[in-house]
């Protein structure tokens, strides 16, 4: 029996250092973001919308929405910046997708416009922005995540997240405005 708690606590104790040292190297685990260490917040696809845009090229064609916790919500319609700590923002992609069905709808509703429905199609990816003014200091207050499917992108796609926001330091490192009430 002594022998069986001696492996035990031995082990826990190996466990416990793996631990150390991958949370000292910076490392996450399989569900978290590299650098940042974020996880697919519980929920979000119930937050409040604030806004959404197209994103439209020569080869790309997405519809995005963004969506915000309360405390990003507040921060937003309050006009508050920076925005406080807490305030998680999820930007949702999909690719653009479109029905025959609804395009002739609308040419028999509204003839002559020319008009053509677009929607949400299959899904692209996950963008997760969490406001931590200390433990994201190097990154504006900011850690990032991209997950497709689920899974964090890599850490070479990371790297690339707080350069690619830089140009709206002027609004905290958010492109996102609040879109008015209809």
């Amino acid at each position: 029996m002594k022998h069986i708690a001696c492996l035990t606590a031995a082990a826990a104790t190996m466990a416990g250092g793996i631990l150390y040292v991958a949370s000292a190297l910076g490392q996450t685990d399989g569900d978290a973001s590299p650098i940042y260490g974020i996880k697919i917040p519980a929920g979000y696809r119930d937050w409040r919308l604030i806004s959404v845009k197209q994103l439209a090229g020569n080869k790309l064609k997405q519809l995005r929405a963004q969506l915000g916790n309360d405390i990003a919500i507040e921060a937003f319609r309050e006009g508050k910046l920076p925005f406080p700590d807490g305030a998680i923002i999820a930007a949702l992609h999909w690719n653009e997708a479109s029905s025959e069905l609804d395009n002739q709808v609308l040419a028999a509703g509204f003839p002559g416009a020319g008009l053509e429905s677009v929607f949400a199609g299959s899904a692209v990816n996950v963008q997760f922005m969490v406001k931590d003014a200390k433990k994201y200091a190097a990154s504006g207050g900011w850690g990032y995540a991209d997950f497709t499917n689920g899974k964090p992108g890599d850490q070479a796609l990371h790297e690339k997240c707080f350069p690619c926001h830089v140009p709206a330091k002027d609004h905290d490192y958010v492109f996102t405005h609040y879109a008015p009430t209809p």
